[in-house]
């Protein structure tokens, strides 16, 4: 599996106590304002503005994106499938990783160490797209073992831990 650009331990380093307020602030709110996030932060609009640039280069913030309700998308459901994949399978993972990818109701997907090889983490319609997409997508699949399907009742979004 081919991971995304990942912060080393020097860039952790780097990253002092402004650089952690402003990374709080912008899991709090991605499109705050320069000028907003310069306040919260204690910092010159300018210097905060070039602070966050340099988190984007060294690949601390690696984008911004939009908080989504799957339910005013019609997925009134969300669900966990754990999947297990057959030790002679194993050259396929980042194939099947990839078809995984490409499927709508694949919210996220993450690739485990442990007893099971990945995590997907579904928005779907109802229990029978559930159904459906475990028994086409995984079931049916050779490369796959073992299956095991958790619904979320409730998502709460953790914040940024404080003692990075």
């Amino acid at each position: 599996m081919n991971p995304r650009s990942q912060t080393t331990a020097e860039d952790s380093l780097r990253t002092d106590a402004t650089d952690r307020k402003i990374i709080d602030e912008l899991r709090r709110n991605g499109r705050i304002p320069n000028a907003q996030l310069a306040n919260a932060v204690g910092l010159s609009p300018s210097s905060c503005h070039s602070r966050v640039k340099a988190l984007q280069r060294r690949g601390v913030i690696r984008g911004f994106t939009a908080e989504v309700d799957p339910g005013a998308l019609g997925c009134a459901l969300q669900a966990l499938v754990f999947v297990r994949i057959h030790p002679r399978a194993r050259a396929g993972m980042e194939q099947f990783a990839n078809g995984l990818r490409a499927r709508p109701e694949v919210a996220q997907l993450y690739f485990l160490g442990g007893s099971e090889d990945f995590l997907i983490h579904l928005w779907v319609r109802d229990s029978n797209h559930v159904r459906d997409f475990v028994l086409d997508a995984l079931s049916a699949n050779p490369a796959v073992a073992h299956t095991d399907t958790k619904l979320i009742f409730e998502h709460h979004r953790a914040e940024t831990p404080s003692a990075m």
